[in-house]
């Protein structure tokens, strides 16, 4: 999506603007949206942002939290705060307790369930042999034959959600 004012480069920042009930978004590349950002907000970020939440509703002390290190890569909890991002993959099970409460406040839930990937699909070749073959077997009244195949189509083309622990 390209930015709504100079429509040059990739939109990265999305803002929802509401005035006497109406909304109205505004999709905006970064150098647009420092421009446009009150004084008071230029320069922030999501990272300050989260920052600034990593202990809402956090029950752990802070001296526990100051005991927190990545194994792998050796962040601090403290380093986390400071700017809103974590260094590796494994600082998600590392910080885990402290971060939950965070991450259930902005996705509104402790459970993610996402979408699953392009590249995870059955092609649709295959697909469309298979629906072939029941036809087929419709015609010819191999009925056994016909609910097998339906079952088969059923179960590759919808795929269950899947839902993670946050």
């Amino acid at each position: 999506m390209r930015c709504d004012l100079c429509n040059e480069r990739e939109a990265t920042v999305h803002l929802t603007e509401m005035i006497d009930d109406q909304s109205r978004e505004l999709h905006l590349c970064e150098p647009c949206a420092r421009e446009k950002a009150p004084k008071g907000l230029q320069g922030f970020g999501l990272a300050e942002l989260l920052a600034g939440l990593a202990d809402f509703g956090s029950k752990m002390g802070e001296e526990t939290k100051a005991k927190l290190v990545c194994p792998r890569c050796k962040m601090t909890y403290e380093d986390f705060r400071k700017t809103g991002r974590l260094g590796c993959g494994q600082c998600y099970e590392t910080f885990h307790r402290a971060l939950a409460p965070l991450l259930k406040r902005i996705h509104g839930s402790g459970e993610h369930v996402g979408k699953e990937p392009a590249a995870g699909k059955v092609p649709a070749e295959e697909l469309s042999q298979l629906k072939e073959q029941l036809k087929k077997s419709v015609a010819e009244e191999a009925f056994e034959e016909a609910a097998r195949l339906r079952d088969r189509i059923r179960a590759l083309e919808v795929k269950p959600k899947r839902a993670r622990k946050i």
